[in-house]
């Protein structure tokens, strides 16, 4: 069985722009999220250490990120 390695292969790039933009929109909003929570972990010092909560928020926010990174891929 030969193959035709002239075919056209499918483009998966149809929407690569916006997936990008939506990667960003949502790395943007997680770190107004964090800062908005290290702030308030300033603000409040007994509620938390502020590296803390912005490190939690943070690696919440990444591994939210990579579930939906790979359902976009999917």
């Amino acid at each position: 069985m030969t193959t035709d390695t002239d075919a056209p292969r499918p483009q998966n790039r149809d929407h690569q722009e916006l997936r990008l933009l939506v990667l960003l929109l949502a790395l943007l909003v997680g770190l107004v999220i964090t800062g908005a929570a290290v702030y308030v972990a300033c603000v409040h010092p007994p509620l938390a250490q502020p590296l803390g909560v912005g490190a939690a928020v943070m690696s919440a926010l990444a591994a939210i990120a990579g579930v939906v990174a790979r359902a976009i891929r999917r």
